[in-house]
């Protein structure tokens, strides 16, 4: 970033502060959640701050603890990779709405391979985090990557130790290619991973692949560009091998009706489609559906202009944005769901 933007610890997260002069009037927002949307977040917040004038004050402390701090009001606005359901919006006195989509990606450190070269499906992948393929050389890997030189080398597999969205999605699609994964483990922010260590946020992860030989992990593709992580191909739903580019993840999302679903709960893993990459997601906006309506103008103003002005910047970053249509119905929802200024 530039010198008008410093990443800051705070509250066990990532937090970005502008550090220019606020002008009068301008106002300062709290927010808080997953670590996927904050390469684009962070890009928002400044320019935002030189538009408006208004600061952006952001956790990057994972969906589950920014779940946690708009449940309990400490946050003007909150983001989560997993969407609420209905009765837990309703209970909490929420709005939910996507911003954007992301995509997730598989990410390793094998000595000899590089991004690109190596392709992995979902049953493959699952068998690695049930901890059933053990060595890089394994059959079933070389299977996939005959013309490979894979080592006898000992994998270790990289999770989020965090509440994570992230881990949500990947779980989410590891138990839809593989029952076996859905019957011990499951999918949520957290579970009770069969092996391996964890990483704090999609950084953390990232992290510990690039020091760690034999690893293997998984975050949101803008932090595998972003740290030159080795990324890997995978085989989707149709069987196509796919690599994570915009036109994969934007097949992905093209799968997406948010008109049809209540609260725009959509669940994008294992998408059909031959060019769809297999493992994308809506990151979603909170906010409290009983704050009063100046608490809350703020907060959209700044999410409506990300939503329409930021879209350069989220494909810049390979996430893909809204579609207009879907703009326009994130914009309607806001007048039937939270108290709005006129």
């Amino acid at each position: 970033m530039k010198n008008r933007t410093r990443i800051l610890a705070a509250a066990g997260g990532i937090a970005f502060a502008s550090l220019a002069a606020t002008s009068a009037g301008a106002v300062s927002l709290t927010g808080a959640g997953g670590t996927a949307i904050y390469p684009v977040l962070q890009v928002w917040a400044e320019k935002y701050q030189q538009k408006a004038g208004d600061q952006v004050n952001y956790q990057a402390i994972g969906s589950g603890g920014g779940i946690k701090q708009i449940e309990s009001k400490t946050v003007d606005f909150a983001n989560s990779d997993k969407p609420l359901m209905h009765d837990e919006i309703t209970q909490n006195h929420l709005a939910q709405f996507p911003q954007v989509i992301i995509s997730i990606v598989p990410v390793v450190n094998v000595p000899g391979i590089q991004a690109d070269q190596m392709v992995l499906n979902g049953t493959v992948l699952s068998k690695i985090y049930l901890g059933q393929i053990k060595k890089w050389n394994d059959p079933a890997i070389k299977a996939l990557n005959p013309r490979l030189n894979l080592p006898a080398m000992a994998i270790l597999t990289v999770h989020r130790s965090d509440g994570s969205g992230t881990t949500f999605n990947f779980t989410n699609y590891l138990g839809k290619v593989n029952p076996e994964w859905q019957s011990k483990v499951g999918a949520d922010t957290a579970v009770s991973w069969p092996d391996g260590i964890g990483g704090k946020g999609n950084a953390g992860v990232a992290a510990s692949v690039q020091q760690t030989r034999g690893s293997i992990g998984y975050v949101e593709y803008a932090y595998a560009k972003q740290s030159n992580l080795i990324y890997t191909d995978m085989v989707n739903a149709a069987g196509k091998r796919v690599k994570p580019t915009m036109e994969a993840f934007q097949a992905a999302a093209a799968n997406a009706d948010f008109s049809r679903v209540q609260d725009f709960y959509e669940i994008l893993t294992n998408q059909p489609g031959a060019q769809s990459w297999p493992i994308t997601a809506a990151t979603y906006m909170l906010l409290r559906s009983d704050y009063p309506a100046d608490k809350n103008k703020d907060v959209l103003k700044f999410l409506d202009w990300a939503l329409k002005e930021g879209q350069g910047d989220a494909r810049q970053l390979d996430y893909v944005p809204m579609p207009d249509g879907v703009v326009k119905q994130i914009e309607a929802s806001w007048s039937q769901t939270l108290h709005v200024a006129p």
